[in-house]
């Protein structure tokens, strides 16, 4: 018998927090996921282009799921836990009390989320601008990124909530401030969303040029002047209160944050492929684009030196990977645009009738569908009369056009299923050649990618993978191949 006592398994607490729910893995210090959970929380859209949230549901969904995947677990063996969320802005006052960003005066919906477009005006003056931080954001700042937004609060909510906030956070900064109290901010948030630089901090002349001085003469204590590293222990760890919230001992460590799709990218950006026949094998991981896809898509591509891609945001210096420049490819609807399209067909109700009955979720219904319709031809040739341009919320990358507007061409008086699985067939391959010009793009600007891989709600969708193999898998415009594998 062996008398060697054995090690106590140490468990790890990940809590990512998306558009429409949030999610709750443990994990053991091998990497194995041993319990998650997740529960949907709310958005708002008041008027068109304005998406709120509130950070107390938020907040209160992140203890729920924790709660679930820690119960029967020695909560001694607990050593740490780490938050990820999606880059949407949360407005407190002094006192860290919710604040609204609307008219109506909800202080709940404190939370402006990262596809709100309410700030166009804001956007197109501070790229007139042309000041020298935009070079990094692509040439053009995001309505999505956060300057637009603190500006569009400034001048519609001047006495209701910018002179009353005391501090605006990126969501995922938020979450490690309630779990510690510290104010302090992440790298990958401030670099990425805010124009922080890595090595040269805030640029004040930015802030007074666009309007927003104000931020300059508190020395940035409202967004932000202690930065860590994504990672880095926060302050002393979780405080009592955030340990009774969470159900998890009080003082365990409490990681810098990461955007969630910034965390997706990390997680397989570096995967280990040996063994599985991939080009990218023996590359460095400078040869892998990781694109995180799911109510939008990001595409994360990494470089040893900055390289700048129009169109794309960054290069960010270690936003990501330690040490490595960052560029971030996106579209701002995907997953979203495929659920308003399949929704929004006469024949949806059919067809959640007809999924409902064989216990099928509808994609997977219409995954099927189309193998039926398809005969003896590739499903792909299927739509090779219909057509879909995707921009419906605007073009992020390559085109950075928040105007632009979709389009469906080729319809026909057709109202039945067979129309509706090839609307949605059309509208994934129109994702997919969005996502090959935005890796064509980068290839361009001189990014050397021969591996894409997928991560994300969608990349559970075997029809939306395969049409991003097929579609993406030829040759870039430097003549290098790349493939596509779901992760």
């Amino acid at each position: 018998m062996d008398s060697k006592k054995q090690t106590p398994v140490k468990y790890y607490v990940g809590i990512d927090v998306g558009s429409a729910s949030v999610r709750a893995a443990l994990v053991d210090g091998f990497g194995t996921v041993v319990a998650h959970a997740d529960q949907p929380i709310q958005i708002w859209e008041p008027q068109p282009d304005h998406y709120e949230q509130s950070s107390a549901d938020i907040w209160a969904a992140c203890c729920s799921v924790t709660k679930k995947v820690v119960c029967g677990v020695d909560a001694s063996q607990i050593r740490g836990v780490g938050f990820d969320a999606t880059c949407s802005l949360v407005v407190v006052d002094k006192q860290f009390q919710p604040l609204a960003v609307n008219c109506e005066g909800q202080n709940y919906r404190n939370v402006i989320m990262w596809m709100d477009h309410r700030a166009a005006s804001q956007v197109e003056r501070i790229n007139a601008t042309q000041h020298r931080v935009l070079s990094y954001v692509g040439g053009v700042m995001s309505v999505e990124m956060q300057p637009p937004k603190l500006l569009w609060l400034k001048e519609n909510l001047q006495e209701s909530c910018w002179e009353k906030a005391g501090y605006f956070f990126d969501l995922p900064d938020f979450l490690s401030w309630k779990a510690t109290g510290v104010t302090a901010r992440s790298l990958c948030t401030v670099v990425c969303k805010w124009t922080y630089a890595s090595d040269g901090g805030w640029d004040d002349s930015f802030w007074k040029m666009i309007g927003l001085e104000d931020l300059v003469k508190d020395k940035y204590e409202k967004i932000g002047n202690h930065v860590l590293s994504p990672g880095e222990s926060v302050g002393k760890g979780l405080t009592p209160e955030a340990a009774k919230d969470l159900g998890l001992p009080e003082g365990i460590a409490v990681a810098a944050s990461l955007i969630d799709a910034h965390a997706g990218g990390l997680g397989v950006i570096g995967a280990d492929v040996k063994g599985h026949n991939l080009p990218c094998e023996n590359l460095p991981i400078t040869a892998r684009v990781a694109m995180i896809c799911g109510t939008s898509s990001c595409h994360m591509g990494v470089s040893e030196t900055p390289i700048f891609v129009p169109g794309v945001w960054g290069p960010y210096f270690s936003a990501m990977v330690p040490g490595l420049w960052l560029n971030e490819g996106g579209q701002s609807a995907t997953g979203k645009l495929i659920d308003h399209m399949v929704r929004s067909h006469v024949a949806f109700l059919e067809l959640q009738s007809k999924a409902a009955a064989s216990a099928h979720s509808i994609y997977t219904y219409l995954n099927s569908h189309l193998d039926l319709i398809k005969k003896s031809l590739p499903v792909g040739f299927l739509t090779v009369d219909l057509h879909v341009w995707p921009d419906f919320h605007g073009n992020r990358s390559p085109l950075t056009d928040l105007t632009l507007k979709g389009m469906v061409v080729g319809l026909t008086l057709s109202r039945g299923l067979d129309e509706l699985a090839l609307i949605y067939l059309a509208t994934i391959q129109a994702i997919a050649l969005g996502t090959r010009h935005i890796l064509e793009t980068m290839q361009a600007a001189g990014h050397h990618i021969n591996t894409l891989f997928l991560c994300g709600g969608l990349s559970k969708n075997p029809l939306f993978v395969q049409m991003h193999a097929d579609i993406t898998g030829g040759h870039g415009e430097n003549g290098e191949n790349w493939e596509s594998r779901a992760a």
